[in-house]
């Protein structure tokens, strides 16, 4: 790998990978065309944080994912199952590797309890933008 291609992280589910809540895989073109001609790292948050796939759908609670890196918020299923440790783990999990690979930006998953970046931010997001990192949704 030439090390002028820029290196950029990318919600796995954007790239077509089982990695959705529901186990379905949908590719994103516009994110897909974005990766063109750079190296891309795919991750998923939730699977680094311990969650398996299939996997019940979450939300925030309380606030968003800034609130639940503060402690002032959770991250619950469904069916109410607290899963706030394994988003938070998640998200420092990409932060590592963010930090680790020197990556040029981030593109992540829109209205997802990690990834989004418009409307209610999540727990990923959140840390990544509070990092300094560039992060853009899809």
């Amino acid at each position: 790998m030439p090390n002028s291609l820029p290196i950029y992280l990318v919600s796995a589910c954007l790239v077509g990978l089982c990695t959705r809540y529901d186990g379905k895989t949908i590719e994103n073109p516009d994110c897909l065309a974005r990766l063109e001609k750079s190296f891309w790292i795919p991750v998923c948050p939730e699977q680094l944080g311990g969650l398996p796939t299939p996997r019940e759908a979450a939300d925030i609670s309380g606030g968003d994912g800034t609130a639940v890196l503060a402690g002032t918020a959770r991250v619950l299923s469904k069916s109410g199952a607290d899963l706030t440790a394994e988003f938070i783990r998640g998200a420092q999990q990409v932060l590592h590797l963010a930090r680790s690979q020197n990556v040029h930006a981030i593109f992540l998953k829109a209205r997802s309890p990690s990834c989004a970046v418009s409307g209610k931010i999540g727990v990923t997001a959140a840390l990544l933008q509070a990092a300094g990192f560039q992060v853009t949704e899809f």
